[in-house]
């Protein structure tokens, strides 16, 4: 988890300050695991109304040039980022529901492994997702 005093150390290092918009948005990121801009701005809102979605935007790719957060995608929409420290996971996605579970990437390490010596492809694991269908929807308990 990253505090304020280590994000103000890490902006002022590269010649920047620390805003509360930038500690609202990070702290958002942290706080709902996974989210999409648009959800950040939701929450964000909740505290600092003034806060517009290029903020958002802005903000989150500075926090990814910076390394406190990355960014994956999870449907054809907008990325959906969370805090750069978590271990890697591959992603699976319901298409019905939505939901959003997570797997250990070294499940996909012998996969890996096999397109990295037949294609010379180095696959970032931790950008995987499956889209499916989740074990509950497929038995009619979520509609």
């Amino acid at each position: 988890m990253v505090s304020e005093s280590s994000l103000a150390e890490i902006l002022r290092a590269r010649g920047l300050r620390l805003t509360a918009q930038r500690q609202l948005i990070l702290q958002a990121v942290l706080d709902l695991g996974h989210a999409t801009p648009e959800q950040v701005h939701t929450a964000v809102r909740e505290v600092a109304a003034g806060v517009n979605i290029t903020t958002i935007y802005r903000t989150l790719e500075l926090l990814e040039r910076l390394g406190l957060v990355t960014h994956t995608h999870l449907s054809h929409g907008s990325p959906t980022y969370h805090a750069a420290g978590e271990d890697q996971h591959v992603h699976l996605v319901c298409r019905d529901c939505g939901a959003i579970d997570e797997i250990d990437p070294e499940l996909l390490r012998p996969l890996a492994d096999q397109v990295a010596s037949q294609r010379g492809f180095r696959v970032d694991i931790g950008h995987v997702s499956f889209f499916g269908v989740c074990v509950r929807c497929e038995n009619g308990d979520r509609k």
